[in-house]
């Protein structure tokens, strides 16, 4: 008698595609979930930890005391003590208590050259090749930054003004500048479409500090300005 050998039947080709289809489809969802936590996680982060802090009252100091604790996410989150902010650079760095900003900035940066200014957002935030120097002469210090979601491209220092618009009238801006610091308070804060060159070229009488960045963060839709006029030098 002829042997008979059993065989598994292979499975159906339209079975085939349905698996394969929808191994697809969740690998491109699960991808997709993950570029979008990616790219907006330190923008949630930073909200979050700005909103925790504004419902526990707690502030930023460059004051430091016995009360105060070290600058830190833990320290944020569990502490209602003043968080201490220790200027990281006094040759030419700036610091916002109010949004804990505290980052190096970066000379003469040409504000049409995009690929230096790419480049200094490595090492910290950009300062205007046509604006002044911090001083107590008339003049307007203009420094911008990016607000940013990819960060992964544009450098550590891309998401540094995401909070930027949460500043109001009357908030101390530090600018430390060899060795001196020039404290200034915030005395406007406007929307511009696109880019508008005006902030950065207009006739000033007193010592201003103009920052600048992109609105909302991640666009350019908009620019957000803000001026802030020098009180005193430490």
């Amino acid at each position: 008698m002829p042997a008979y050998t059993m065989t598994k039947a292979s499975p159906p080709k339209k079975l085939l595609t349905t698996k394969v289809r929808k191994f697809l489809s969740g690998f491109l969802l699960v991808s997709g979930l993950s570029l979008i936590v990616i790219a907006l996680g330190p923008f949630i982060y930073q909200e979050a930890l700005f909103y925790i802090s504004e419902l526990k009252n707690q502030k930023f100091t460059l004051i430091p005391s016995a009360e105060t604790v070290p600058d830190s996410p833990f320290a944020r989150l569990i502490s209602t003590r003043p968080i201490e902010l220790d200027p990281v650079s006094r040759e030419f760095g700036l610091v916002i208590e109010r949004i804990g900003v505290n980052v190096p900035v970066v000379k003469d940066v040409p504000v049409g050259d995009a690929e230096a200014y790419m480049k200094a957002l490595e090492s910290g935030i950009a300062h205007a090749s046509v604006s002044d120097y911090p001083s107590d002469n008339p003049g307007n210090v203009y420094i911008f930054a990016h607000a940013s979601l990819n960060f992964w491209r544009l450098g550590k220092y891309a998401t540094v003004f995401n909070l930027l618009r949460h500043l109001k009238q009357g908030d101390a801006i530090h600018i430390f500048y060899e060795e001196q610091d020039f404290v200034y308070k915030v005395v406007n804060i406007e929307k511009y479409k696109g880019w508008e060159i005006y902030p950065l070229t207009r006739p000033v009488l007193e010592p201003l500090l103009t920052l600048q960045t992109c609105d909302p963060p991640g666009t350019t839709l908009n620019r957000l300005v803000v001026t802030a006029k020098l009180q005193e030098v430490r």
